[in-house]
């Protein structure tokens, strides 16, 4: 590929440096540099996601262009927030902390790569900064617009090195109760290169055929299995656009650019691997890149007897299905997911139940149990099978689907003995068993297997989300959202509805428009389920606008003619009981059913 000609350009320059990393590296060199690769690569995604792109990324230092002051700094900030509550997870001292100096200034380009004073600015700033801090040049604070959310304090005149003339410096940070702006357009950087479909806004990967690395021809049928298994896997996975296999074999036995692949297919993500066969043993190695920045993401190599070979491209196929979910979907908890069976299929019918459930929709309910049950007959000692048969009974004594509630929650009760039985150690069962106590009105208990659940395992999104749902019935706002905030870092596509219980929160602390706007974007990403559209219209009530609370009664009713208040209400009772009347008034006013 030709190199590009270098060209100079005025441009808003980031540098991003990790504080202490030789300290981190000492203390567990290998640990250390995943998580400062995996910090960089979030960044790299913020950066994209505000219109910037990482032009240089070398061991603890980072380097991204952006065409806007105001993008560069909202993008270091909504990282420096995002990486604070990644930290908050983690149980160790590997903590990767950022300093972040933004800079306004003319570069050279070539090579993809920038230098000049420009770069050079940025970093000297980036060192003034604070641990988890950004400091910016005064040009820079001038340039932002005086509507964003942002605070600028002076450091005052800094005498830098290589710098002749003393810089006005500013750190800056978020005004107390502002939220931080969303991206206002995609990087005309990026577009201007475009030349295939649109990327999607939700993650999404094209999987190249694996090439066969060994000298036999005939090994060609095992290296293409692997693709179209992984294909086929992690096309039943949600939240996640595959393209299809027919697209992708235009590029077999080609040397490809993978940023190009990425644009001709409208992918952020390319799967790419190899295959090699040596006697009775195989190797196969795969890697998922970024098509945008080019960073890789995930890296494995499998080493494997062939004693029989359908089974080992069934393993291999599973362990890269769930390492994909963990980085580009549901996070660790798929980890969780897969451990619990040996059986391909009962894996998958469990996912597909959990998803189904999840929708919080009546009919999708039911064929999540059937779905469950298929699961536990493939595999009778599958205890995350059993713990979601057991949600889609609580599914249906909170809101009123069965003919008898007790009834309901007897079943899921059931369900988590089974589960408990199978594995102590698995934490949907302490999350199903805490929600049975929160559709119970225990919420002490509740909250005690919810916190059981958490300290099983502290990175599994789903148990800190249920946990989240008891706090916010146990009238405790502040403690919701921020453990739903930690859910959502945790699960990179997390489900509509952890919007819900944190909606539900700041009408609790009398903040009903920060309420409307979460509902509003839950109710866009599921359209068919009541669970935001019952909550927007007790919302829309607490706001004055009952015209629209009737309007959207109006469609929770289309969605559901059997909806009652009072089969919602006793679904669930928070530990204020005025509470619930309260909502029950809201929705009368609103014209539901009692």
């Amino acid at each position: 590929m030709a190199k590009d000609h270098p060209s100079r350009k005025l441009a808003v320059i980031l540098h991003a440096d990790v504080v202490g990393s030789t300290s981190l590296v000492q203390k567990n060199e290998t640990l250390a540099h995943e998580r400062i690769q995996s910090a960089f690569h979030k960044f790299s995604e913020t950066i994209n996601s505000y219109g910037g792109v990482t032009r240089e990324l070398r061991g603890d230092a980072l380097v991204a262009e952006f065409e806007r002051a105001s993008d560069a700094v909202t993008a270091a900030l909504v990282f420096q927030a995002l990486n604070g509550e990644s930290n908050e997870t983690l149980n160790d001292e590997i903590q990767p902390q950022l300093r972040i100096g933004i800079s306004l200034g003319e570069v050279i380009v070539a090579d993809n790569t920038l230098t000049g004073a420009g770069v050079v600015l940025a970093q000297r700033l980036e060192q003034l900064a604070e641990s988890g801090g950004v400091v910016v040049q005064g040009s820079v604070s001038e340039t932002v617009p005086t509507r964003m959310p942002f605070d600028f304090e002076s450091m005052g005149e800094q005498m830098l090195k290589g710098f002749e003339q003393p810089v006005r410096a500013f750190s800056v940070s978020l005004q107390p109760g502002k939220a931080l702006p969303a991206p206002e357009v995609a990087s005309t950087m990026l577009s201007a290169e475009a030349e295939g479909p649109e990327v999607p806004d939700k993650p999404s990967i094209a999987v190249l055929t694996f090439t066969n690395m060994s000298n036999d021809p005939e090994q060609e049928f095992f290296s293409d299995g692997i693709t179209e298994d992984i294909i086929t896997a992690l096309s039943r996975v949600s939240g996640l656009l595959v393209v299809a296999r027919n697209s992708t074999m235009v590029y077999k036995d080609k040397s490809v650019d993978v940023k190009q692949v990425g644009r001709d297919q409208g992918v952020r993500y390319v799967l790419e691997g190899s295959v090699r066969k040596a006697g009775n043993r195989v190797r196969v190695s795969c890697q998922l890149i970024d098509a945008v920045t080019g960073l890789h993401k995930y890296a494995e190599r499998f080493d494997r007897e062939l004693d029989d070979i359908f089974l080992v491209q069934d393993e291999i196929t599973r362990q890269v299905t769930v390492e994909l979910q963990v980085h580009l979907t549901s996070g660790e908890q798929a980890r969780l997911w897969a451990g619990g069976t040996t059986s391909v299929a009962a894996w998958e019918s469990a996912l597909k139940a959990d998803d189904l459930m999840g929708r919080h929709i009546r009919e999708e309910n039911h064929e999540a149990r059937s779905t469950a049950q298929n699961a536990i007959s493939l595999d009778p000692e599958y205890a995350a099978a059993w713990s979601t048969l057991g949600m889609t009974h609580w599914e249906d004594a909170r809101w009123g689907w069965s003919e008898s509630k007790n009834t309901s929650l007897e079943l899921a009760e059931n369900a988590a003995q089974e589960s408990e039985r199978i594995d102590k150690n698995y934490p949907g069962t302490y999350s199903l068993l805490g929600m049975i106590y929160l559709a119970k009105g225990q919420h002490k208990q509740s909250i005690e297997m919810m916190e059981q659940a958490v300290s099983l395992a502290p990175c599994h999104a789903a148990s800190v989300a249920l946990y989240a749902l008891a706090l916010h019935s146990s009238m405790r706002p502040d403690d919701c959202i921020r453990q739903m905030k930690r859910a959502m870092r945790l699960s990179p596509v997390y489900p509509y509805w952890y919007m819900v219980p944190i909606a539900g929160s700041y009408l609790q602390r009398g903040e009903p428009q920060l309420a409307h706007d979460a509902l509003i974007e839950a109710s866009k990403r599921e359209p068919n389920s009541n669970l935001p559209r019952v909550w927007l219209a007790i919302t829309l009530v607490e706001l004055g606008r009952r015209d629209e609370s009737r309007e959207q009664a109006h469609q929770v009713l289309e969605l559901e003619p059997g909806f009652s208040i009072t089969a919602w209400s006793k679904g669930i009772e928070f530990a204020d009981i005025s509470w619930n009347r309260k909502l029950e008034q809201n929705l009368s006013d609103a014209n539901l059913p009692v």
